[in-house]
């Protein structure tokens, strides 16, 4: 069982939602190389190998059953290109006393990952990005994180995204 401060074990995405099983197994995968040091392909290619679709189990078994392979691999790669710059636009965003490094590590995975996706166009609208990622935080974290996180969420889509916000 999980406390409030404790990350829930492995969020399942809806059934169906292979966007959302996509950004769920990025968030995972960006995880693991920020922790073990491999390069995002290596990890990519683990993870369509051994952890992506429904061949040999699912999320209970550590695979993320349904999964939009293309958006997967662009938010893997396009983290891992621009790490430092996505690093900048949101520590920009965090209190004074608080830097990226100094984030939980999956926490930090979920802002990158959704800061790339805000950066990288203008589709999915960025609401829709701010939602996907906040299920996603309610799925990993049981504690304050969520309301952490969607703080920055908002921040970073108006400074990136600041023309959807003015409709």
């Amino acid at each position: 069982m999980n406390t409030p401060t404790q990350k829930k074990s492995r969020p399942a995405p809806p059934p169906g939602r292979p966007r959302t099983g996509a950004r769920v197994a990025a968030i995972q995968a960006l995880f693991q190389s920020d922790q073990s040091g491999e390069s995002a392909e290596t990890v990519i290619d683990q993870f369509v190998r051994h952890r992506l679709g429904p061949d040999g189990g699912g999320f209970e078994d550590g695979r993320v059953p349904t999964v939009d392979v293309p958006l997967f691999t662009h938010v893997v790669r396009g983290v891992a290109r621009q790490a430092e710059t996505l690093d900048e636009i949101i520590g920009g965003h965090l209190a004074r006393e608080w830097t990226v490094a100094r984030l939980d590590p999956v926490l930090r995975a979920l802002l990158r990952a959704a800061a790339f996706e805000f950066s990288s166009g203008s589709e999915p609208p960025a609401r829709v990005v701010i939602n996907e990622y906040m299920d996603i935080a309610h799925g990993f974290f049981g504690g304050e994180e969520p309301r952490f996180a969607n703080g920055v969420l908002d921040a970073l889509a108006r400074h990136l995204r600041g023309a959807e916000f003015q409709r």
